[in-house]
């Protein structure tokens, strides 16, 4: 198998030679083109042929966003944007990865990162990752998105205050889902928690392996689109129904006690920090059968381990299909192991969550 062809887009000179020299250095990666601009990336896109392109956000005469609209339009391609690590470039990114991208790597330091060495291994590793997507699922995915981004946009807004429990979901919850993803997961959970009901008779504690800032765009993000609340986990908050809770960059997520959750910085698990099995674990003695697992689209075999004692306690789990999975990784080995109750499909989970929740 021959070299990955990668584009390195960016408006900075310097950024495009550092990422390059990144890139080069992987004797399994090559670059094939750099482009300044995303109308340069479009005509690189078509003279250089690709195989992955790594992205950035902010760039004259056409930006990354509109660049990425244009692309999984009419030419879908694996994309890593490597965009900033503050407040707006988190929205940003979160923008980009609705819209098709696979992933993202920030940039430590700002725009311009002198720095931007000590995150090279991550921008490889994730640029190997989205060079074995095949192209047939990148498109499935960015039109699924398309649809779902259209039917919120003409649905009338949840009426309930910002900041107030939905509709009768003002309790301590005493069923739980606990859904864990990866790579792909930002664009998954938005497919899915958007259709859950306001009064779903139980917690959600979501573990997405992102570093801090993401977490709470995507906490907002996700708070705008849907009917359940959306919040980024907070020490001590207590877990009400149809409310959902995200694990915060950087750090573990844990049932501490029943309704209860704790936040730590334990070193990290499966080399990450928040790691779902950590807090599938955690909730097993305070829940046990009443616990729903979800594992979604991700590399490595994180919940795996979390799963098996969910379903050693009687609970449930359901596993996303290899289909709709952008990296079929994590869902996977649930499934090998033989812990998934379901293997589903992105559109097909929402549904089912509603129906094992009554269940548990």
């Amino acid at each position: 198998m021959g070299k990955l062809g990668v584009l390195v887009v960016d408006d900075s000179a310097y950024m495009r030679k550092v990422i390059s020299d990144i890139i080069n250095k992987d004797p399994a990666l090559e670059v094939v083109g750099v482009a300044r601009d995303g109308i340069d990336a479009l005509e690189k896109v078509r003279t250089c042929q690709p195989d992955v392109i790594t992205l950035d956000v902010e760039m004259p005469r056409m930006d990354g966003l509109e660049f990425l609209r244009r692309l999984m339009t009419e030419n879908p391609l694996p994309v890593v944007m490597v965009s900033s690590l503050t407040q707006e470039g988190s929205e940003v990114t979160l923008k980009a990865l609705s819209l098709g991208a696979v992933d993202f790597v920030p940039k430590p330091s700002g725009a311009i990162s002198l720095d931007i060495h000590k995150v090279g291994e991550d921008i490889v590793n994730k640029v190997k990752v989205a060079g074995r997507i095949p192209k047939h699922k990148l498109g499935g995915i960015m039109r699924a998105q398309q649809a779902r981004l259209a039917t919120l946009s003409s649905r009338p807004a949840v009426s309930a205050p910002l900041g107030a429990p939905a509709p009768a979901a003002d309790k301590m919850a005493d069923r739980l889902v606990i859904i864990g993803c990866s790579t792909g997961g930002p664009g998954t959970l938005q497919q899915i928690i958007p259709h859950l009901p306001a009064d779903l008779p139980a917690g959600i504690l979501i573990v997405q392996h992102m570093p801090p800032v993401f977490t709470a765009s995507l906490a907002k993000r996700l708070d705008e689109m849907s009917q359940v609340k959306v919040k980024e986990a907070k020490e001590n908050d207590v877990i009400l129904q149809g409310w959902a809770y995200i694990a915060p960059g950087d750090y573990h997520m844990t049932v501490k006690r029943k309704g209860i959750i704790g936040l730590n910085q334990d070193p990290p698990v499966h080399s990450v920090r928040p790691a779902a099995d950590v807090t599938f674990l955690s909730a097993v003695p305070h829940y046990g059968k009443r616990i729903l697992g979800v594992v979604l689209t991700g590399m490595g075999f994180d919940g795996a381990k979390g799963i098996d004692e969910v379903k050693k306690a009687g609970g449930k789990a359901i596993a996303q299909d290899e289909a709709t999975s952008i990296v079929y990784g994590m869902p996977k080995v649930v499934v090998e192991m033989g812990n998934a109750d379901r293997v589903l499909p992105v559109d097909k989970i929402a549904e089912s969550i509603v129906e094992m929740v009554e269940e548990l």
